[in-house]
């Protein structure tokens, strides 16, 4: 028998939660009534009183770790939302090998190590795991050959997890265009999105994270694409 919507937000483990997209999806699964937690390099940013763990997700040991202190302090998890991320931009025979793993070590292995550790957990209840991917898993674009294998990875996990887990838990796949986070900080200036640029403010796209999270059990909500009305990198 299916149950209600709005289902109970529930307990919700938060990679990357300690900014961006991250630190929104905290603030709407408490503003909802939820228990968020949070996996992050830097926990600074993950609100008082939030129960955070600081890992690197490209770790994948460390990550274990984390995900079993977190399950038994809360008593379980309902939910999991990759939203830790990286990049690194050039063309590939300028960015080094070891920078370019790393981006598929957080994006891709980071996703998958959070899933598989948290996953006991989620079955357990029939919960939702929600992985971030990226406009850019659905178009390549140059100079961005690491970023984009992680993120084609990132939405092919996804299709492949919800395909074998079905009627066990659900499996959403968040598509977010570019957003105004201090993701691009660390760029270069020819890679930095334009004056100009059309950019989402994290927290409506935390709006959209708590929409799946939500839905009653036995509803799939598999993929959401969330861009401005006029998002230039739209394939």
């Amino acid at each position: 028998m299916q149950d209600t919507y709005p289902r109970p937000v529930g307990r919700v483990l938060i990679t990357g939660g300690g900014s961006g997209l991250g630190q929104a999806v905290v603030r709407a699964v408490a503003e909802a009534g939820g228990t968020p937690a949070v996996i992050d390099r830097d926990v600074t940013g993950a609100g008082e009183g939030v129960l955070a763990r600081q890992a690197d997700v490209s770790d994948r040991a460390a990550v274990e770790r984390a995900v079993a202190e977190i399950a038994e302090e809360l008593g379980g998890i309902d939910a999991v939302v990759t939203a830790a991320g990286i990049d690194r931009c050039g063309q590939l025979g300028d960015v080094a090998a070891d920078q370019w793993e790393l981006v598929i070590g957080v994006n891709l292995l980071g996703t998958v190590s959070t899933v598989r550790a948290a996953l006991p957990h989620i079955e357990k209840v029939h919960g939702r795991v929600i992985t971030v991917a990226s406009s850019l898993a659905l178009r390549a674009l140059p100079d961005a050959t690491a970023y984009c294998a992680s993120k084609f990875g990132v939405l092919g996990f996804s299709r492949a997890l919800a395909a074998e887990s079905h009627g066990r838990i659900g499996v959403t796949t968040l598509i977010p265009a570019g957003m105004r986070t201090r993701f691009f900080d660390d760029r270069d200036e020819q890679y930095k999105p334009g004056p100009d640029a059309q950019l989402i403010d994290p927290s409506e796209v935390a709006r959209t994270i708590l929409f799946a999270l939500q839905q009653p059990q036995g509803v799939e909500v598999r993929e959401l694409v969330v861009a401005p009305e006029a998002e230039p990198s739209w394939p």
